[in-house]
């Protein structure tokens, strides 16, 4: 049975931010919109699973997977620079279909008569506000 260490929690936690900054700040113009949502490093410590969920077209997240692959090295020497660690984890970038697959089964559910389409209120509606005040 696997147990959970808090420190490789905590160190995973730290890299998932570290390398959501470094993605952020990255200049290539293929990388669209990106969310780091994990990373799962290895007992070993030899590689770092990072899932990262994009947005666009096909061709957008294609060409943007392809960046963030291409600047593994970037990204993990900015991780060996901003965590300290024995051993730097090599990265390997997976792409995160959570999202996809929740909305997909909440179609099938609401299909089934299961579920319930959720209520679309606008925040003027929310907090009664007239409709030209949009913030609460």
């Amino acid at each position: 049975m696997p147990r959970n260490y808090p420190r490789s929690n905590r160190v995973e936690e730290l890299a998932r931010e570290v390398l959501s900054e470094a993605v952020r700040e990255m200049k290539d113009p293929r990388v669209g919109f990106v969310t780091i949502t994990a990373v799962k490093i290895e007992k070993d410590m030899r590689v770092a699973h990072v899932y990262v969920s994009t947005m666009g077209t096909e061709s957008e997240r294609n060409n943007t997977l392809s960046a963030l692959k291409h600047a593994r090295s970037h990204l993990r020497s900015t991780m060996g620079r901003e965590i300290r660690l024995r051993r730097v984890p090599e990265i390997d970038i997976v792409e995160d279909h959570t999202a996809e697959t929740s909305q997909r089964l909440e179609e099938l559910l609401r299909g089934l008569g299961v579920s319930q389409a959720p209520e679309t209120d606008s925040l003027a509606d929310k907090y009664n506000l007239p409709e030209d005040e949009e913030t609460p």
